[in-house]
């Protein structure tokens, strides 16, 4: 039913969910696990955080280290679980939910599994979401995670 799968990180609590239910799914489908993370570059230069490449190169290496780190720790956690894994990582950088779409549709991936964080309300409004564009836009199926947050 499904033999390649994506799930986008961003490396945040929110993911973590997600990332446990597509390896959940990819062992039990022998599916091959995609783990993508996007620098979102766009929102960079609207909030004028970009001025020369110099600028450009500082600003934008600890996002690619931060993305690295989050694709790295989905691999990680899929060696842990069971060494016949196939995992591939990758960092992109752009428009996460169009990015996103674009990649799956490159690697034809059956399904897409993504964290939510449970924004409601005007936060959710202001600063849009990525999954929910990813699930109205999505030729194939997605499956959301909802992250609880620890209400302590």
């Amino acid at each position: 039913m499904y033999d390649t799968i994506l799930v986008p990180t961003d490396g945040s609590p929110g993911a973590e969910p997600a990332i446990d239910n597509a390896l959940d799914l990819a062992r039990q489908y022998g599916a091959s696990v995609h783990a993508l993370s996007v620098i979102d570059v766009a929102e960079l230069v609207e909030l004028d955080y970009l001025g020369d490449r110099t600028d450009f190169e500082q600003t934008i290496e600890p996002l690619e280290d931060a993305a690295k780190d989050a694709v790295r720790a989905v691999e990680a956690q899929a060696r842990e679980e069971d060494t016949d894994f196939e995992v591939v990582t990758v960092v992109r950088q752009g428009t996460p939910f169009e990015t996103i779409l674009e990649y799956a549709d490159h690697v034809d991936a059956d399904l897409i599994v993504m964290g939510t964080h449970g924004r409601r309300g005007l936060s959710r409004y202001l600063l849009g979401s990525t999954t929910e564009r990813i699930v109205r836009a999505s030729p194939v199926p997605v499956l959301t995670v909802r992250f609880f947050a620890d209400t302590e």
